[in-house]
């Protein structure tokens, strides 16, 4: 399929014409009609009753929705790819993990908007080894995850080290307990990790912690992301461990419980490119590493120096 069988037959379905789309499009009405004739045959379905009035059938439909969209999106990326060509904008993309969200990183976002004021900023959530081929394809200036790992081509910086909590459902023989507790105390108890793929991601990081404890973890459930784990915790599925950050979210159907275990940390790192010397870049990093708001919710000082 090629975008010029598209774009003509969304205009005849728009129409609901051949003869004005003909007029709109600048090209005669026998070759418009092959071309979308050209496209049935490809796609092996019928998109249009050619009756009077010009009809779509069910696939037509379909594709005529999805259509509009796919051409609106070339329409701005073309736009946007000319106006960054003529310095007009300046583009900025962060991968993120979700988890980072319920940290500090939405006003450090916001603080660089205001020292970047010409650019155009975009926010990506992925996993960490998302971010690491989007930075070295380019796809993305600079990202913020938790694994760690050593790659030449990008410099790391660990922002923090999060402390991290169990999660368990209200009125859960856990949930009356006092203080802080130490991760044998839930020993036994089924677990719940997310992400569950692309691995290895957090959930790694989770289920280390219990060997590292000498714990047998009991993996009862894998969810795809945070928000799940927690919807599961609060169902009775089992337990769950996240970050410190994560208590923000104020659910009322769970209890986050802060754990004794000074060594069971998650970082959270910025990463870039080796030989990015881009300005924005420059200001992310200035502001970073003046952002004590970072360690707002662990009290744990940040670390500027580079993994």
């Amino acid at each position: 399929m090629e975008l010029r069988h598209l774009r003509y037959f969304t205009m005849v379905a728009a129409e609901g014409s051949f003869s004005r789309a003909a007029e709109k499009l600048h090209i005669a009405q026998p070759p418009l009609s092959r071309q979308v004739q050209q496209l049935e045959e490809e796609l092996g379905v019928r998109l249009l009753d050619r009756g009077r009035p010009l009809t779509l059938t069910e696939p037509g439909r379909y594709l005529f929705e999805q259509g509009r969209q796919i051409l609106q999106r070339i329409d701005e990326m073309r736009t946007m790819t000319k106006r960054i060509a003529k310095g007009m904008v300046l583009q900025f993309n962060i991968g993120f993990v979700a988890s980072t969200l319920y940290d500090a990183l939405p006003e450090l976002i916001h603080r660089f908007r205001i020292v970047a004021p010409g650019a155009e900023i975009a926010l990506l959530e992925m996993t960490t080894l998302e971010q690491v081929a989007a930075l070295k394809d380019g796809r993305i200036d600079v990202g913020f995850g938790r694994l760690r790992f050593d790659d030449d081509a990008i410099v790391r910086r660990i922002i923090r080290e999060e402390r991290l909590c169990i999660v368990v459902p209200r009125g859960h023989r856990l949930a009356s307990r006092k203080g802080k507790l130490r991760l044998r105390a839930a020993a036994g108890e089924q677990l719940i990790v997310y992400p569950k793929s692309p691995r290895p991601s957090y959930a790694d990081q989770v289920l280390s912690f219990y060997r590292d404890a000498g714990i047998e973890a009991r993996v009862g459930t894998e969810a795809k992301e945070l928000q799940t784990a927690l919807g599961l915790v609060a169902s009775g599925g089992g337990i769950c461990i996240v970050p410190a950050s994560v208590k923000r979210l104020g659910r009322d159907d769970v209890r986050f419980i802060d754990l004794d275990e000074p060594k069971m940390v998650s970082p959270i790192i910025m990463s870039h490119r080796k030989n990015d010397t881009s300005k924005l870049l420059l200001h992310l990093i200035k502001l970073v590493r003046e952002f004590h708001k970072w360690d707002a919710s662990s009290g744990q000082p940040a670390s500027d120096a580079a993994h």
